[in-house]
């Protein structure tokens, strides 16, 4: 959450898409701010823009704040940004050819960006350039010329020579002319009737060209290695040639060229002023105050001395799967796809220690692919961290030993495609299982450790494919196998023996078993002893998977919910990417491309849907969810990074824990939603009253918590005052009291 916020966003507490607010302070994210695409100055102060949100650093203080999807910001994977401190106007261009409009007044989301007919490229938006109060929006299909103070587009020309579109790399506007950069040219037009038509445009000089910038003084631009300068009559080429410039920046008196591995500050005469050079490998860089700060691709700013300015997070957004003990996390960040084939992506696993995110060095310098499927801290020795790289090549692939985030073994690493490691969990007991597929005899089954050996023995159990995470109780393991022919859920029944194999047991749970598909991509079990099984194309629910071992043919059964009176088959042909049971037994399951879903205990409700197009979520694709039941926090992962969600539910049990209630004092002009009671028993009956006593609410409470709409038994909100909130358990055997303040 912003402590504090730069001039122009003093006042950013309404958010408006269309009158929809999508942020409020439940709502963090946890992205990666270390790939600095551009970076603006206002006042001394610097703002820089990454791909998943925008960044405030004041040199005179230190002070680091953020701006993103959780808190103000409509879309992630930011690709182009600009800002102007004489109006405080900021403009963002998304990926998604979207773009945020940031004033002093607050944050307005523009989607209706002018698109050529016919033109199905992407929508991109390549560079934005602000001028007083017009801004050119450069895309892949041509230019507009967006205006400021009344947020909509005017003029916009689209480059379509021989009907082929030509892309608008970059553009700025000068003297009410637009100069855009393209492939084939540095192009000009005045901005008049004629503006739209390509055939009008003038060819100032030709050539390949890739960046530019510009002021009433100067014009700038440059190809691969030259950069050429002038006042737009004629124009000169700087002596120094890059080995791939990244961007320029121009002030009234001077312009920032930023190459690789080098930044140079010119004069406008072309005479170097400042010049860095060495590593990190640079997107861009801004001179201010005499000092070079250069906005790097994977450390964020970094300052004239070479310190490294950014909001910690992950080194990366690339996330797959999360695993939090106490105030420890760790994101994996692998993939696979079709459940098969490695995504590789070389970045391996973030984690946070409690106090700083820490990216080890052993995956910097990792020589060869990294597909890290899964991570997981120890929870009894939370120094040692341990995870999957899925790969086929040997002395890669395996079960790595991490500790203190240096590697200290690998097991299981010969075979190329044999021995896929899946995923890893610790049981109640700490033991330590790892899910495998395609062992020597095709079989699917687990690895468990033994640490005073610090090995790993192999447990194969029945022909499946691949496999997923896997998750324990009560002795009794469960594997997801993905495979829509021949996957399922395996039930393995170790006795909390797992090295003493002549008493196991176990079953797979098919399409046989009353399953929609073979194809089990997640699984959870809840407090009734339901194993929530999700497929490829559905949802289905075994009881008793201990007594289910023993059946011939056990079923799994459907939850069946009313749509417009009819009887339909909850998820019925949706693809469950993962699910997840809270302290009270309600259920977060995820959806490809559907967001994410809290469900009532039974699944019979939906509490809320979130997406991204109603959420700070990234993208509607949710890789993994987990609930820290001790804070209520749910962490939502996605490939574009992870977002968190405060819940309302914490360790709930037969009787209360601590009782709180917020908002209070309630405070009709400040807020007008619901009164939240947390840490409740499992089921609590509630009274509430007034100071004389007399009834004005009840109901009973399952699952922790419970909302009242202020609301008396008459449907009529209650007057001021103070309320009083008696709760018994449900056998009376434990009370709970509060208080709340009422102002309307």
């Amino acid at each position: 959450m912003m402590k504090k916020i730069l001039p122009f966003l003093l006042i950013v507490c309404s958010v408006h898409v269309f009158a929809q607010t999508i942020t409020s302070s439940r709502w963090s994210d946890l992205f990666s701010y270390n790939n600095v695409l551009a970076i603006r100055e206002d006042n001394g102060k610097l703002i820089a823009a990454t791909e998943n949100g925008i960044f405030f650093y004041t040199p005179a203080t230190g002070e680091i704040t953020k701006l993103s999807k959780a808190n103000g910001l409509h879309e992630v994977k930011i690709t182009a940004f600009d800002y102007n401190p004489a109006t405080k106007i900021g403009l963002v261009g998304y990926k998604s050819g979207a773009m945020d409009v940031i004033t002093p007044e607050g944050i307005t989301y523009v989607v209706d960006i002018p698109i050529a007919t016919g033109y199905s490229g992407s929508k991109k938006i390549n560079h934005i350039s602000i001028n007083g109060n017009l801004a050119v929006v450069s895309a892949g299909y041509g230019v507009s010329v967006f205006r400021l103070d009344r947020k909509e587009f005017a003029e916009s020309a689209f480059f379509i020579n021989s009907g082929i579109y030509e892309a608008a790399r970059e553009a700025v506007i000068r003297d009410n002319k637009v100069y855009v950069i393209t492939a084939t040219g540095l192009k000009s037009h005045e901005i008049d009737v004629s503006f739209p038509v390509y055939s009008t445009w003038n060819l100032v000089q030709a050539g390949n060209f890739t960046h530019i910038a510009g002021n009433s003084e100067m014009l700038v631009f440059s190809n691969k290695n030259s950069v050429y300068y002038g006042t737009g009559a004629s124009f000169v080429t700087l002596t120094k040639s890059f080995w791939e410039v990244k961007d320029i920046v121009i002030t009234d008196s001077d312009f920032t060229v930023s190459g690789l591995q080098e930044i140079t500050v010119f004069n406008f005469s072309g005479a170097s002023i400042k010049e860095r050079t060495g590593s990190p490998i640079y997107n861009t860089g801004i001179y201010v105050d005499s000092k070079i700060y250069g906005g790097s691709v994977d450390s964020g700013i970094i300052s004239d001395s070479g310190e490294h300015i950014k909001p910690d997070g992950p080194y990366n957004n690339m996330s797959y799967k999360i695993n939090v003990q106490g105030s420890q996390i760790v994101i994996s960040t692998g993939g696979r796809d079709a459940y098969n084939d490695p995504l590789y992506n070389y970045f391996g696993y973030y984690h946070f220690d409690g106090t700083k995110w820490i990216y080890p060095d052993f995956f910097k310098t990792f020589p060869g692919p990294l597909n890290v499927l899964d991570a997981a801290i120890n929870p009894a020795k939370p120094s040692e961290i341990f995870f999957v790289n899925y790969s086929s090549y040997d002395g890669q692939k395996g079960i790595y030993r991490m500790e203190n985030d240096e590697y200290k073994n690998i097991y299981a690493s010969s075979g190329g495609w044999v021995n896929r490691v899946g995923g890893i969990t610790f049981d109640e007991n700490n033991q330590l299982f790892v899910s495998v597929s395609a062992l020597q005899d095709g079989n699917s089954g687990f690895y468990y450790y033994n640490p005073s050996l610090d090995s790993f023995s192999l447990v194969g159990v029945v022909n499946s494919g691949a496999v997923q995470r896997p998750f324990s109780k009560e002795g009794i393991l469960f594997i997801p196998s993905p495979f829509f022919n021949g996957g399922g859920l395996i039930i393995y029944d170790y006795k909390n023996t797992p090295s003493s194999l002549g008493d196991d047991r176990f079953k797979i749970i098919r399409k046989t078993n009353n399953l929609p598909a073979d194809g089990v991509v997640a699984a959870s079990i809840d407090k009734n002893n339901d194993v929530w099984i999700g497929t490829r194309v559905g949802l289905r629910i075994l009881q008793n998977p201990s007594s289910a071992i023993n059946e011939d043919n056990p079923k799994a059964e459907p939850i069946i919910i009313e749509e417009n009176g009819l009887g339909e088959e909850l998820f019925r042909d949706s693809s469950i990417l993962s699910i997840e049971v809270d302290g009270g037994n309600q259920k977060w399951i995820s959806i490809d491309d559907g967001g994410v879903f809290y469900l009532s205990s039974t699944g019979e409700q939906t509490i809320h849907h979130f997406t991204r197009e109603n959420s700070p979520l990234p993208t509607n694709s949710v890789t993994d969810i987990k609930v820290d039941n001790k804070t209520g926090k749910v962490y939502f992962v996605t490939l574009d990074g992870v977002v968190v969600y405060q819940g309302d539910v914490q360790d709930v049990s037969e009787n209360f824990g601590d009782v709180l209630v917020y908002p209070n004092p309630v405070v009709y002009s400040k807020y007008k939603g619901n009164v939240r009671i947390r840490g409740l028993a499992e089921k609590t009956n509630i009274r509430i009253t007034d100071a004389a006593g007399n009834l004005v609410h009840q109901a009973v409470s399952r699952g922790g918590y419970y909302e009242w709409n202020l609301n008396n038994q008459r449907g009529v909100r209650v007057a001021s005052g103070i309320y009083f909130v008696l709760m018994t358990n449900a056998d009376g055997t434990d009370t709970a009291t509060a208080k709340i303040a009422v102002v309307n």
